[in-house]
């Protein structure tokens, strides 16, 4: 028999009660929702109609709850580190949303604080698991590509977005709501730690004072390149995925990956660079290519529950698969993408 973890709220908004509550009630033999927070009454009290929980309108006292084993935060970007530092200092396990915190100083605090306390601090990076970021991984460890050299990541769209993700204070701007997912992906793609970071940051078309558009170029020390957009001021769209190799290349929008590489059934003979001149004015002696090309659906071989591997974490003792050091590398990149410009934290 399953002991379900008894699992409090922090936060019933956009991640809370559309996300984590909707995830959870297909989780219900390894999750239950003892608790919730808000300091708004509506929000309460749904909570309180839809899953009988307690409600509180101050996380102290959620935190304080002795039902409560795992606070899960899903409040303010600018709050993340206050709200999981206090249950961390109260013993409770933490499941944090991203982003973890605001800067990477804030992250040595919240691993010190992980460190001496007794529960332990778990960072959300659950699209770590989407299907499409998985599949493409199996891809490129296939081998079909040869070696990847060069990984293009893009979430865009055009919106005069206004609500609070737009102003500083409270964490909003693109680097700090998509920023942590597409930072996450490009250091799992990259598999070699960051040598040079390359960004540029802009605010187009969003009120507020943060970013809304924003480049990132990440070099490797294995030579692997990253280039990360995401944008709220692109009106057409460009692919989620693009990944070049010696051998070939993928295209992806997130539900059809498109592929074309080099058959691995064909063997290439040698060639060396001719230092004459092509008498017919070619670039280059014939050479004949033989390509294989499909366009598959999205379905990895093996999928990924984030809440699954919270559960086992928490009962099994099992290692997350998300670590504090690369949800903390995370914010050390998105930190120093930031630095030195007037979006700086």
């Amino acid at each position: 028999m399953k002991r379900p973890v008894k699992i409090g709220i922090a936060g019933i908004g956009r991640a809370g009660w559309a996300m984590h509550c909707k995830e959870l009630e297909n989780m219900k033999d390894k999750f239950n929702i003892v608790a919730a927070c808000d300091l708004i009454p509506e929000r309460r009290q749904k909570m309180a109609e839809r899953y009988g929980c307690k409600v509180y309108d101050n996380i102290r006292d959620l935190i304080a709850d002795p039902e409560v084993e795992l606070a899960d935060i899903a409040t303010r970007s600018a709050d993340h580190m206050e709200h999981a530092l206090m249950a961390l200092e109260a013993g409770k396990d933490v499941f944090l949303e991203k982003p973890a915190c605001l800067n990477y100083s804030q992250a040595m605090r919240l691993r010190s604080a992980d460190t001496s306390s007794a529960g332990r601090l778990y960072i959300r990076h659950n699209r770590r698991f989407d299907p499409d970021f998985l599949h493409i991984r199996e891809i490129i460890a296939s081998g079909i590509l040869g070696n990847v050299y060069e990984i293009k990541l893009a979430r865009h769209s055009y919106g005069r977005r206004d609500d609070w993700q737009t102003l500083m204070k409270f964490g909003g701007g693109q680097m700090l709501n998509w920023g942590p997912h597409i930072v996450d992906h490009a250091l799992r793609f990259l598999e070699s730690p960051v040598k040079d970071i390359f960004s540029d940051l802009k605010q187009i078309a969003a009120a507020g004072d943060a970013e809304d558009h924003l480049k990132i170029v990440l070099r490797a020390e294995n030579g692997r390149v990253a280039d990360l957009e995401i944008s709220g001021g692109v009106a057409i769209p460009g692919p989620l995925y693009q990944i070049f190799g010696t051998k070939g290349s993928l295209v992806s929008d997130g539900k059809k990956i498109r592929l074309k590489y080099l058959d691995p059934e064909t063997i290439l003979p040698a060639r060396e660079a001719f230092p004459g001149t092509l008498l017919d004015g070619a670039f280059s002696t014939k050479d004949v290519l033989v390509w294989k090309e499909e366009e598959i659906a999205v379905d990895p071989a093996v999928k990924i529950n984030i809440w699954d591997e919270l559960y086992k974490a928490l009962r099994e003792n099992s290692v997350f698969p998300i670590s504090l050091d690369e949800a903390f590398e995370v914010i050390r990149v998105i930190t120093e993408a930031k630095k030195g410009t007037r979006f700086e934290q």
